[in-house]
């Protein structure tokens, strides 16, 4: 998770090859993320990875974290 929409374009595209078998996420919010995270739980789906940026504008990337591993 970036704001910053060059910098989630290029993990986007270093993440890519992992598309066959992962679902590959690039939300720009800590807000969109953690919404992501409610329907992948709802849908049972797991979640592998977190990458975030730790200076962002609606919480920090361990603020994030911590809300994203308690999402119900």
């Amino acid at each position: 998770m970036d704001d910053d929409a060059e910098v989630r374009g290029r993990w986007s595209g270093t993440c890519e090859p992992l598309a066959e078998h992962y679902r590959i996420g690039a939300p720009n919010s800590g807000g969109t993320a953690l919404a992501t995270l409610a329907v992948a739980e709802k849908r049972n789906e797991p979640v592998a990875l977190f990458l975030v940026d730790q200076r962002m504008p609606e919480m920090s990337g361990v603020e994030f974290i911590a809300k994203g591993i308690d999402v119900p």
